[in-house]
């Protein structure tokens, strides 16, 4: 740019439109145009997922989000799960692979994008990306095997402002990438851009996020202070446990209830087609509905006497018939057995556990003391609160201390591409927040059993909750 920047100045009469961006080396230059220029100016805000990738598109200018979409991350054909894919990236030309596919697959999702509103992807001069600390770190190609073992160590926290062309991304030749800073292994820069979208760092009384994915990752506080941690808690939901969990999509059930006339269990599929599986949300809710019509006793195990015909035995072990198999979209009926529900119960259980180590025992509040509790995440925006505290997820607090974020990721990633501020937030929320690895923490432990039965050992703690 500085090369011919003489002879354009006086072409432009000394008058010049400038694409920058702010970073931790102050204000850097990616671009002059001409002042009369009509080119538009473009960035993209991703959030890279272990699931699913999703992006928008925003003119810098005005701020408006002119598309968006998301894709299946294309990493799960190499493994659905984040350790599965760390371990590949440690064969020789895993890591390159596994940034390849992330690559190339941003690159024609942002190509289809921008061709769809009539620009070119070269019109993209900023793209502001989130992702768990794994997510980020295969995406840029740094060795990740640390990460799984103790201590426990990110190849970096903080990754620098990056030349798009340098990660492969085809956007403007000068376009800049920026990657939120994570924290540690377990707690990401997707959680430091929800907590950006959020403004959990502005709230003047304490408020809760939590964003239930592969992981649970919850962060506690306010302006005073923040307080992060972060746990396996997250794959029994979204499927990577349970032979019966799939994602969100086509058929798959996602909301089960009881009838209060017939007391059957019903439930709605997606797009109202027949039922091929049960995601997430789905799986809360059945546990939920055979918990409170008394199919499930308090330590998670079939009432065969209750369950009665929907009771069968597949394999030597029990299992739930949710929908028979005339009914089913595979020809096979859908079942919830004793395997995948002992794996819901250990998931439960977790996050509740998280989520008391940090609020009580850490922070030495009451649940009662959170003014919002943000449920974050893809899969969190369709979890049930009801169905959540009925079987002892979720601690028993009112319900319209509940606001769902939805993907607060791509949020704060958006919001980084709009507000001038947001930099020096993140830097600041950065250096604020005090991290837990619960990995390593044995009063979780201590306190984990306790949350495998339902609602919990010690059902005072959830007064709204009738035990059968």
């Amino acid at each position: 740019m500085v090369q011919t920047l003489p002879s354009r100045l006086r072409a432009w009469g000394f008058r010049a439109r400038a694409v920058v961006f702010r970073d931790r080396q102050a204000l850097r230059v990616v671009d002059l145009l001409p002042p009369d220029s009509e080119r538009p100016v473009l960035g993209a805000a991703i959030d890279i997922g272990t699931t699913r990738i999703e992006m928008s598109v925003l003119d810098l200018e005005t701020g408006a989000e002119i598309a968006g979409t998301g894709f299946d991350n294309p990493q799960a054909l190499i493994g659905p799960d984040v350790l599965t894919r760390i371990h590949y990236s440690a064969r020789p030309g895993g890591l390159r692979e596994l940034s390849r596919l992330v690559t190339e697959a941003i690159n024609q999702n942002l190509s289809l994008l921008c061709t769809a509103k009539g620009h070119a992807a070269e019109d993209i001069y900023i793209v502001s990306a989130a992702g768990n600390t794994a997510m980020t770190h295969l995406f840029l190609g740094m060795e990740s095997f640390d990460l799984i073992r103790e201590p426990y160590i990110p190849c970096t926290n903080i990754p620098d402002t990056l030349a798009a062309r340098s990660l492969g991304l085809d956007i403007h030749e000068n376009g800049l990438v920026y990657l939120f800073p994570n924290i540690g292994s377990y707690f990401g820069g997707d959680l430091m851009a929800g907590i950006l979208f959020s403004d959990l760092d502005q709230k003047e009384e304490p408020c809760l996020m939590v964003d239930v994915g592969t992981n649970a990752e919850i962060v506690v506080g306010c302006r005073e202070f923040l307080i992060a941690c972060a746990g396996a808690a997250g794959p029994a939901l979204e499927g990577g446990m349970s032979k019966m969990g799939m994602t969100a999509g086509p058929g798959v059930i996602d909301r089960v209830w009881v009838d209060p006339d017939t007391r059957e269990i019903r439930f709605h599929a997606i797009e109202d087609q027949k039922p091929v599986g049960i995601c997430g949300s789905g799986m809360i809710d059945l546990a939920a509905a055979l918990f409170v019509s008394g199919r499930m006793d308090i330590r998670g195990r079939f009432s065969e006497a209750a369950c009665g015909q929907s009771l069968i035995q597949r394999d030597g072990v029990n299992s739930f018939v949710l929908a028979e198999a005339s009914l089913s979209g595979t020809g096979e009926p859908i079942l919830l057995s004793q395997v995948d529900l002992n794996s819901l119960t250990s998931s439960k259980a977790a996050m509740y556990t998280i989520l008391e180590v940090i609020v009580k025992n850490t922070a030495g509040l009451e649940f009662t003391d959170l003014k919002k509790f943000y449920v974050a995440g893809t899969f969190g925006s369709f979890i049930n609160p009801v169905s959540a505290i009925s079987i002892g997820m979720l601690p028993d607090i009112p319900l319209n201390a509940f606001e769902v974020l939805g993907n607060s990721s791509l949020g704060g990633a958006k919001l980084l591409l709009t507000n001038p501020d947001a930099f020096d937030r993140i830097l600041k929320i950065r250096q604020s927040i005090t991290y837990m690895e619960l990995n390593v923490n044995q009063e979780f432990m201590n306190m984990f059993s306790g949350a495998k039965f339902y609602p919990h050992t010690d059902a005072a703690r959830f007064p709204s909750v009738s035990i059968p």
